[in-house]
């Protein structure tokens, strides 16, 4: 089995943290390439970024589905769940955003999850999510820790700022679970568990995992109505690749 571990921003170093995270729960047999877009921004932190950030996850995808290696599946490793109807509709096999997996994970673990994301600008973005993926009931608070996404991995201070965010989202909310959101904060979810005394879930483990379980189980994603693939056209300017 081949998953392909998309990192919808260009930034190559949080790329290999995110292959090393899905690669630490994978099963033997599933091997995991993890993927950094040649087209995007460097981090995604706004509604620009990720608009713009949309081309190159599905190039990425179409290289992928076009080549002599194919992977079974693909994991879209950023918390907004950029692109992922797009993907969708392009992919002949299962497409899953972490947002997604990892409140659906969240949910299976207590009656209420909370969700600590980096920046206070996207937290509208993962308030939509949570209403997309029919997690208001569930869903009691978002919460953000205010590091940019790349600064998790050079911010020294970082493991602290997240273990006290979490710890406060979990007791100011009542949450039995929370949900880290942003895929550069993988590597941080055991730790963090550890010090609060709950369930912390990283979206990139349990994308990983939910992928990796549906492509076991043999299913594909619906292909017909609005999720069939889109209809032939041509395409202008720097978009001219994406065209018929």
């Amino acid at each position: 089995m081949l998953l392909s571990v998309i990192n919808p921003n260009t930034t190559v170093a949080m790329t290999d943290q995110i292959a090393a995270a899905a690669r630490s729960v994978a099963a033997p047999g599933t091997d995991i390439v993890g993927v950094t877009p040649t087209m995007g921004p460097a981090s995604i932190e706004s509604h620009y970024d990720e608009a713009l950030a949309v081309p190159g996850l599905l190039e990425a995808i179409i290289r992928s589905q076009r080549s002599e290696n194919p992977a079974d599946g693909h994991l879209v490793a950023c918390f907004g769940d950029p692109g992922l109807d797009a993907a969708r509709e392009i992919a002949p096999v299962p497409v899953i955003g972490i947002a997604e997996a990892a409140m659906h994970t969240a949910s299976l673990l207590g009656r209420g999850f909370s969700v600590v994301t980096t920046l206070g600008r996207t937290i509208g973005r993962a308030e939509e999510l949570v209403d997309r993926y029919g997690m208001t009931k569930r869903c009691r608070g978002v919460h953000a820790c205010e590091i940019p996404v790349l600064e998790l991995e050079t911010n020294p201070d970082t493991a602290a700022i997240l273990i006290e965010a979490c710890r406060t989202a979990a007791e100011e909310d009542g949450s039995d679970a929370i949900v880290l959101g942003c895929a550069g904060m993988a590597d941080l979810a055991h730790l963090i568990g550890q010090k609060i005394g709950i369930p912390v879930i990283d979206g990139v483990a349990a994308g990983t995992l939910l992928l990796q379980s549906l492509v076991t189980m043999q299913v594909t994603p619906a292909s017909s109505g609005e999720l069939a693939p889109p209809p032939p056209k041509r395409y202008s300017g720097i978009l001219a690749q994406f065209g018929e």
